[in-house]
This record gives structure tokens, C-alpha cells and sequence, in this order.
């Protein structure tokens, strides 16, 4: 390969990783947009969710399952599945590509202005992944990386563009997307990081996710709470993943054969189920939690000991309905709720932000299994590096009690992926003339 080939090369790069940078922004844009919109249709009547919320589910997977095979969920095990997989699957329509990106970001932000509990976070991994993976009809010949680690590298400048945490973006690709890749893959997820954070920042500054929280004093009182809320973390994180993978395949008695048999009343039966818990709880059910979590960080929660569990259920209500969205957001929104409620066990109220900060990084870390991303993700976003060690023992805690009641929940839903291409592969084509 020529020198002239080799800039090239890198050019190519460049651009496929400020592209998808951008692309990530504007999605976070609208997000916010659709969330915005809804709240404003909550306050205007009560009731409206218990219209809005079912029949948008309703359209959104009738849309999913005729144009958009592939874009439901979270994206992060279809990223992954495109990357296990050692035949030309990364191609497959259902795991990554332009039209599943455009779905992805339509569909997304369409269930978050029906009201539904889910983030743009995890999308934003496959959206990237997506969009970075296309660029590689513009590689010269003899490229020295595979096409198919422009995929990590999207994955992981999508988890960096959209929390604006580069350091989280590089360990996300190692320990979730990319546990089996070489080294020479490090230079191309570096510069994806670098050039799509640029880009976020360019358009939205130098911000943190939850801003600078003051945490207050750190000190050898935190280690009973780390231990107990560890526990607490992984026992309902487990939980909720193993109820997120039992969800995936085929519901056993009379729920499974409606869900199966009709999709969309499916969608339509979770959505009340959804606005329901929204309507008890003034609107905490809905959206990706961002507004009550920050409330929570900075002191001026209004919410009560029910939004965690609440919330902890219209993300799984949300789940099973099928429409895309992704749960880290709601996760880390759900962990802060959890620290609220445990706060009077310690009595510590001078580290009330400290609680609810350590079961974010414990929720997340329980329901993911990979802790060290979760806590880094935590650090980064609330500008807390007084806290690593704390967050750090809480997050490897949470991950291995988590193990007991759940595997893995990305790496698990990615081959059920494969498995289900596998099996749509092996099918027996009919003659139709």
C-alpha cells in the first residue's frame, strides 16, 4: 500500500468517525426534543399517556417488524453479534447498516415522545457502529484493519459521543464489544473516540452528563454502604437482566401465545402498562429518568421511595413491548433511586449524593456485567474522581452477584442474534411459482 493509499486510509477514518460523532449528537438532540414533547403532552391532560403511550408503541413496532427488522431493543448485542460473528454477518440487514441506523434514530426518538422508558444511549452504539461501518467502501485496497473494527470503533465513539466520556467509550469497546480483537485494532477505536468526542464537544461544549456534583467527604464510612448497597444492586440488577433474556425468547402459557400471535396489541397492552405506572407516579415512569436523577444528585428530589421500583418496571414493561431504546440510561436512573431509598439504613445524609452515586455505577454494573465500564461511565459523568475506588468496589461487587441470578445480558441477547439469523439461514426456501 502507497504512502498516498495509507493517508487515504486515514482520511477515511477521520471523516467515518466525525460523522458518526455527529449523527450521535443530533440523535441526542431530538431525544431530548421527543422527551420535551411528551411531558408537555402529560401536563397538559393526565390522561393522554393512556392513549398516546399504547398506540405509539403500537405504530413504532408495526414499523419496526415491516421496514425495520433488527433496530429493536437496545442495538448493542446486534453490534456485538456483527463482531462474533466469523462469517459475512456484519452484512446482515438485521444487525448493522445505514437503513437500521436511520431506523434505529427514528424509532428511538419516536418511543420516547410516545413516553416510553428507554434511552438513546445504547442505540447510539449501533448507530455508530453502522455508520463508521459504511465508510468501508471507501477504503483503499489493502487496508490494514479489517472492516469489521470499524464496527468496534463506532460502538464505542457511539458510547463516548453520547455521554461525552472518551475514557468509557475505550474500556466499553474492550470489555463489552471487543474481548477478542488485536491490538491493531487500538489505533482506529482511539482515533474514532478522539474525533467524535471533538465533534460532540464542538456542538454541545465541554459538559459532564449529571454536571459537577459535590459528593461531600469520603471516608472509611462508605465501606458499609458500598458492601450493603453492592448487594442490594446485584441481587435487583441480576434479576432484571435475567427478566430482560427470559423476555427474548418464546413466553410460556397464555401471555406468550398473544405476544406471539399479536405483536402489536402486545406493544399496545405494555404501553398502558407503562402510562399506568406514569400515571401514579406523576410522569416518573416515563422517558429516560434523566430530570429525576439529576433532582436526586443535586438535592432536590421531590420523588418518592416508589420511583426506583416504578421505574425499575416500565423499563421492563418497555423492553418486552419491543420498540428500540436502550436501558443504560434508565439503569443509572433507576440505581439513583435505589441509593434514595437506602438512605435512611446509614443515617449519613451529609453523603446522601454519595449513596445514590454508588448504586448507579452498582445497578448498571449488575445488569451489564462489565463493571469496569460501568464505573468509569459514573466517574465521568458526574466529574466524581474522589470517588474511584469507592465506585470501582461497588461496581466489581454488584457484577458478582449479579452472576448468581443472570450471564451476561449483552453478550447473551448477541447469540440469540446469531442464533436466530442462524436458523432464518438454515430454513428451507419454498418454490412459489
Amino acid at each position: 500500500m502507497t504512502d498516498l493509499d495509507s493517508w487515504r486510509e486515514r482520511l477515511v477514518v477521520w471523516v467515518a468517525a466525525m460523522t458518526a460523532g455527529f449523527i450521535v449528537v443530533m440523535f441526542a438532540k431530538a431525544a431530548e426534543y421527543a422527551t420535551s414533547f411528551f411531558f408537555s403532552l402529560q401536563k397538559t391532560s393526565w390522561w393522554l399517556p393512556l392513549v398516546v403511550t399504547p398506540a405509539g408503541g403500537m405504530l413504532i413496532v408495526w414499523i419496526t417488524n415491516r421496514w425495520f427488522l433488527g433496530a429493536g431493543g437496545s442495538g448493542i448485542p446486534q453490534t456485538i453479534a456483527a463482531l462474533q460473528d466469523k462469517g459475512s454477518r456484519s452484512e446482515h440487514p438485521k444487525l448493522i447498516g445505514l437503513k437500521l441506523a436511520f431506523g434505529k434514530i427514528f424509532l428511538g426518538v419516536g418511543a420516547l415522545a410516545a413516553g416510553f422508558s428507554s434511552g438513546r444511549e445504547g442505540p447510539s452504539v449501533q448507530v455508530a457502529a453502522s455508520v463508521m461501518h459504511a465508510f468501508r467502501r471507501f477504503l483503499p485496497s489493502g487496508f490494514s484493519v479489517h472492516p469489521k473494527h470499524l464496527i468496534l470503533a463506532g460502538g464505542a465513539a457511539g458510547i463516548s459521543a453520547a455521554f461525552n466520556t472518551p475514557l468509557a467509550g475505550i474500556v466499553f469497546a474492550i470489555e463489552e464489544l471487543g474481548r477478542h480483537f488485536e491490538q491493531k485494532t487500538n489505533g482506529v477505536i482511539i482515533t474514532a473516540i478522539v474525533l467524535s468526542g471533538l465533534v460532540s464537544m464542538s456542538l454541545e461544549g465541554n459538559y459532564t452528563y449529571f454536571g459537577h456534583i459535590t459528593v461531600g467527604k469520603i471516608d472509611k464510612d462508605i465501606i458499609a454502604p458500598i458492601i450493603v448497597c453492592g448487594l442490594v444492586c446485584g441481587v435487583l440488577g441480576g434479576i432484571f437482566s435475567r427478566t430482560l433474556i427470559e423476555s427474548s425468547t418464546r413466553m410460556n402459557g397464555k401471555l406468550g401465545v398473544f405476544r406471539a400471535l399479536h405483536p402489536l396489541w402486545w406493544a399496545g397492552f405494555c404501553g398502558v402498562l407503562v402510562a399506568l405506572l406514569g400515571a401514579i407516579s406523576d410522569g416518573a415512569a416515563h422517558g429516560s429518568g434523566y430530570i429525576f436523577t439529576q433532582n436526586i444528585l443535586n438535592g432536590t428530589n421531590t420523588s418518592t421511595w416508589q420511583y426506583a421500583p416504578i421505574k425499575y418496571l416500565a423499563t421492563i414493561f418497555t423492553y418486552l413491548s419491543g420498540v428500540p431504546g436502550g436501558i443504560f440510561a434508565p439503569s443509572l436512573s433507576i440505581g439513583a433511586g435505589i441509593g434514595n431509598d437506602m438512605l435512611p439504613l446509614f443515617g449519613h445524609y451529609h453523603a446522601a449524593t454519595a449513596i445514590s452515586v454508588l448504586c448507579m455505577a452498582g445497578f448498571l454494573a449488575a445488569v451489564t456485567q462489565a463493571p469496569l465500564t460501568s464505573f468509569i461511565i459514573v466517574m465521568e459523568m458526574i466529574d466524581g474522581h474522589e470517588m474511584v475506588i469507592s465506585l470501582m468496589a461497588i461496581s466489581l461487587i454488584a457484577a458478582i452477584i449479579s452472576r448468581i441470578f443472570s450471564t451476561p445480558l449483552y453478550s447473551t441477547l448477541a447469540d440469540k442474534q446469531i442464533s436466530s439469523i442462524t436458523n432464518d439461514n438454515q430454513k428451507p426456501q419454498t418454490n412459489m411459482e
